[in-house]
């Protein structure tokens, strides 16, 4: 009889027939005049009342029994823990070493509590008891910790069966393939499993607050290290070395090398002789819980969530600022289906979003054109030579933020595998670059890419650096501040009023629209996203005319509510336009006109809930769908997914876009 209730479907952790077992089991007793769910215990050997904690246990007891071959005899339930004289303690479930039957080895809790209280707790069990693995869960997550030594919990990825030896699971040798296992079991645990982001804050709380650092610094190294080791495993088909693995300084020495090994590699992010600024018992936390997670996948969204909150911490968030959704930018780039041959720019580039993607959509033109397989194109394969010469000749990005630059130039350099033109540079201010490009410490870093910037210049003389030649620019802009500086604010027009009269501050988002404009050349066309007030008040009929006496508006395409959660809940709209033209020998065409059709559409399928997580497209059967890379697959109706999903914006732009003869979709 089905006695389970609703909650069950909560415990995503285990699998159906798992849980299924669990409901064969139940039965229904009368508990007082009321129908109560109780179950025999596979330990105790009596009928016990299914409370949530309860159910939980019963799910563990019978992995550890049936999956993974523990004897019953070997368990306890409700198992005493002495401290001193108090023995009121219990633990939910304990394991006992094979050999010696009564000393605790594993330690089982499945309280309903924080598991940073659930980790507290359990590390103080396990130094009352001398248990060397420790497991906290709550039928969602599951963390399991090797106790090391009294004073080291080391996160490891499963427990050791009843026939396997810790040293077994702890010193087994890692490929990428077990990343993707890892993965894929995470999956199974649904939109309640730990992020690559909620892990960071955490170690935050746990490790980094209290070692001394720059947390940003650190884990950006980290993050930097396990990319390199990912894409050097996979290339040279070799084991992972980001492994949390030998004594804390000997973890520290092989960290070190391979931190440095990747700096060789790709230089210009980090300075030569920067180093891991992390004690060899707080990097091996770090290692430890960072080791399980595969960094590199198809569109680079794993890295961006940790990246964002990173930033934000310093900066962005105060800006207004936050990083596009790939989802979004991948339609964006769909939308203006920029070429080999063009230049592509991003003013407020973040985490490299739009110039990352544009990358893939072009090498995805390339390798057609090739007659060659994309294969594992996106992650780590080595790039054709025309693909990498294509970023180096034609992908520029600029940020005032130096770690969002730092970022961006990371994964730039990553996916394109050659130079990057990331540059650090304030997009508005550009009366002041050669006071910032003329500091030594700034060319060392960014002075091929400067060079290449300022070969785009419409006008090449010394100081000039308004007018640009690119052909597609996309940015997602700060849109929260304003500009008060006069000196900044008197070259813009939309800075001026009516009669001429210089604002006394302006909102960066619109300063932001003209600068873009002027980077553009005769014909060249952009993806801006914009707050939606933009497009709809009437105090900002001035912008609105200033953008339509300059451009042709392509396109107004309003974003789900929830787009930018948690960071904000303002609605946004991405703007299309192409710079109007006459003159082919400028570039595209793109004939003046008094009326003419605008594409319009909204996002109507939510990517993201109201609590900020991702929602995931599902199979018929209830599983998560994955894409040709083995990635899931983000529900939105705004373009079609590698063809596993239904057609939406970007599909009908095209259409649109070839009715009306424009030059870029011909």
């Amino acid at each position: 009889m089905n006695v389970m209730t609703k909650e069950f479907s909560d415990y995503v952790l285990f699998s159906e027939e798992e849980v299924r077992a669990l409901e064969d089991r139940c039965v229904q007793r009368d508990n007082r005049g009321k129908e109560t769910a109780y179950v025999p215990c596979l330990v105790r050997g009596k009928e016990v009342q299914l409370k949530p904690e309860e159910r939980v246990r019963q799910l563990w007891l019978a992995r550890l029994i049936n999956t993974l071959g523990y004897a019953p005899s070997r368990i306890a339930v409700e198992y005493p823990i002495t401290f001193g004289r108090d023995t009121s303690k219990r633990a939910d479930i304990v394991v006992f070493d094979a050999d010696r039957k009564t000393v605790p080895y594993i330690i089982i809790e499945v309280k309903q509590q924080r598991l940073k209280d659930g980790k507290e707790q359990l590390r103080s069990y396990a130094h009352a008891t001398g248990a060397p693995l420790a497991v906290w869960s709550n039928g969602t997550l599951a963390e399991v910790w090797h106790r090391k030594n009294p004073n080291y919990f080391m996160p490891i990825h499963e427990l050791p069966r009843a026939d396997q030896t810790i040293e077994q699971i702890v010193d087994e040798p890692w490929r990428i393939q077990t990343l993707i296992d890892l993965e894929d079991a995470r999956a199974r645990e649904g939109k309640s499993a730990r992020s690559l982001r909620g892990l960071i804050q955490e170690m935050e709380d746990e490790v980094l607050a209290n070692a001394g650092v720059d947390v940003f610094e650190e884990v950006f190294k980290l993050i930097f290290t396990k990319l390199y080791d990912e894409m050097t495993s996979y290339q040279m088909h070799r084991n992972l070395r980001f492994r949390n693995q030998n004594t804390a300084a000997q973890l520290k020495a092989s960290i070190q090398a391979l931190f440095d090994e990747a700096k060789q590699k790709w230089p210009g992010v980090f300075l030569d002789d920067e180093r891991i600024r992390l004690s060899p018992d707080h990097l091996q936390v770090c290692v430890g819980s960072l080791e399980e997670w595969k960094l590199f996948n198809s569109n680079l969204d794993v890295v961006d969530d940790a990246f964002e909150y990173l930033v934000s911490k310093s900066s962005k968030g105060e800006k207004g600022q936050y990083f596009t959704p790939r989802w979004v930018i991948d339609m964006c780039v769909r939308m203006m289906n920029p070429q080999e041959h063009e230049t592509v720019i991003d003013t407020a580039c973040g985490s490299a979003g739009f110039t990352v993607h544009t990358m893939f959509h072009v090498w995805k033109q390339i390798y057609a054109e090739l007659g060659k397989s994309e294969g594992d194109l996106f992650t780590m394969e080595a790039k054709e030579p025309r693909a990498v010469e294509y970023v180096r000749r034609n992908v520029f990005a600029v940020d005032f933020d130096e770690k969002s630059v730092r970022v961006s130039r990371c994964l730039n350099l990553i996916a394109g595998d050659g130079e990057t033109n990331v540059l650090h540079l304030n997009t508005l201010d550009w009366t002041k670059w050669d006071e910032t490009t003329s500091q030594p410490e700034w060319q060392e870093t960014y002075a091929n890419g400067w060079n290449g910037l300022k070969r785009l210049r419409a006008i090449k003389k010394p100081g000039e650096y308004r007018q640009f030649n690119f052909d597609v620019l996309m940015a997602n802009p700060p849109f929260a501040g304003d500009i008060k500086q006069s000196d900044m604010l008197s070259p813009y027009e939309v800075a001026h009023k009516k009669g001429g009269k210089l604002e006394s501050k302006v909102a960066r988002d619109l300063l932001f629209i003209e600068r873009n404009i002027d980077f553009l050349r005769p014909g060249g066309r952009m993806a801006v996203v914009l707050p939606q007030g933009r497009f709809n008040n009437s105090s900002d009929q001035r912008l609105r005319e200033f953008i339509m006496e300059r451009c042709r508006i392509l396109a107004v395409v309003g974003l789900h509510p929830n787009t930018f959660k948690p960071h904000t809940g303002t609605k946004t709209s991405v703007l299309f336009v192409q710079k109007w033209n006459d003159d082919e020998e400028s570039g595209p065409l793109c004939p003046r006109q008094e009326d003419y059709n605008i594409f319009f559409a909204t996002q109507q399928v939510e990517s993201v809930d109201n609590s900020g997580r991702k929602v995931y497209r599902r199979n018929p059967d209830g599983s998560y769908m994955r894409d040709s890379h083995n990635h899931l697959i983000v529900e939105h109706d705004l373009f079609n997914h590698d063809g596993l999903t239904q057609e939406g914006i970007a599909e009908a732009f095209e259409e649109f876009a070839r009715r009306e003869g424009l030059p870029f979709f011909q």
